[in-house]
């Protein structure tokens, strides 16, 4: 089956993650490949970890974390499986130099630099407006 990137279905999006409303940190799956993924978010001031200006650091990291889940649950979803659940196994550095505020779309970029035996370790990168928000690197690790 042939994708046409960006791919906006909440419905669609929410299928390939594991959390579900109101938890669901990404709402737009804007490109794809075998070692990238870039998710997005809106934040809005309904959204659980967000006040009504602006979106916290926790919900800045969980967006980051199932931007990963997404890339398991889209990989999965092409090769027709259930994907597995998955969690964060660590998190090497994290550095928040901006909260978006409430409005803004975030798009992070997970670049998968290995994986092995179910742990996966990336380097991400959030931007609003292009202007980059925040890094980390973590390693999640998918249920057995």
């Amino acid at each position: 089956m042939k994708y046409t990137f960006p791919i906006t279905d909440k419905k669609l999006i929410e299928t390939l993650i594991p959390q579900k409303y109101p938890f669901a940190m990404v709402d737009g799956l804007m490109a794809y490949s075998a070692t990238e993924i870039t998710a997005s978010l809106t934040v809005y001031p309904e959204n659980i970890l967000a006040t009504s200006k602006q979106f916290s650091a926790s919900g800045l990291i969980e967006h980051m974390a199932q931007t990963v889940a997404l890339h398991t649950g889209f990989k999965y979803h092409i090769a027709k499986k259930q994907a597995p659940t998955g969690y964060i196994g660590s998190i090497k550095t994290v550095e928040v130099t901006k909260l978006p505020k409430t409005g803004e779309t975030i798009e992070t970029t997970a670049e998968i630099l290995q994986e092995f035996m179910g742990v996966t370790l990336v380097n991400i990168t959030s931007k609003v407006n292009n202007e980059i928000i925040a890094k980390a690197q973590m390693k999640t690790v998918l249920a057995k």
